[in-house]
């Protein structure tokens, strides 16, 4: 993987301004310069991957490709123990065609509420993030990173996006929603993910 240079533009592969502003503050070491796929009107592609890594290879990508520039894309998503893993992958998706979360997370507690999920520990859950770095010439690595807690209700707290209101992680009492956000990009899966990243880049 050849190294990134301070300086050197890259694309954040992403239409979601709290994803760009996250991934944003996690690649300050660096001191690349940052653009997102939406700032350029990259259009978004169709995920079409099985897997987390998958998708956001897909995404990766489709962005160095059409602005000429290496892009760094994330798919993540949360996983409910209890519900078999979902939404998963479809994480965006239980949200509609408006990425309506709010309805995602009614959706996710009606069918933990259906499952008999009550507890703590009936509700763990975590969240995955994949990041993968792409350059136009169509090489790609990805990194992996997680974070586990469980599933609250109902939803707390305005500071995160996504399913970040209903996600308490292991070892706290408030929510992703609720938690400044420096302290969540600190712990988050997507940091874990990015502290790989970085160790690999800063070695090149």
């Amino acid at each position: 993987m050849r190294p990134l240079k301070p300086g050197e533009r890259i694309v954040i592969a992403s239409h979601n301004p709290g994803k760009v502003r996250e991934i944003g503050a996690l690649l300050e070491p660096l001191g690349l310069r940052v653009v997102s796929a939406g700032e350029l009107g990259l259009p978004e592609p169709e995920e079409t991957g099985a897997t987390f890594g998958e998708n956001a290879i897909i995404k990766a990508k489709a962005a160095a490709e059409a602005a000429g520039l290496p892009a760094l894309a994330d798919d993540s998503g949360l996983c409910v123990d209890a519900l078999g893993g979902a939404p998963g992958i479809y994480s965006a998706r239980w949200g509609g065609p408006e990425k309506d979360f709010a309805m995602a997370m009614r959706l996710v507690e009606e069918k933990l509420r259906e499952a008999g999920a009550t507890t703590p520990e009936q509700r763990k859950a975590h969240f995955t993030c994949a990041l993968a770095l792409a350059w136009p010439d169509g090489t790609a690595e990805t990194f992996t990173g997680e974070v586990h807690g469980h599933i609250a209700w109902p939803p707390r707290g305005d500071k995160g996006f996504g399913y970040d209101p209903i996600f308490v992680p292991q070892g706290h009492d408030i929510t992703f929603g609720e938690m400044e956000p420096v302290k969540k990009d600190a712990m988050s899966h997507r940091a874990r993910a990015f502290e790989k990243l970085l160790r690999t880049l800063q070695r090149q």
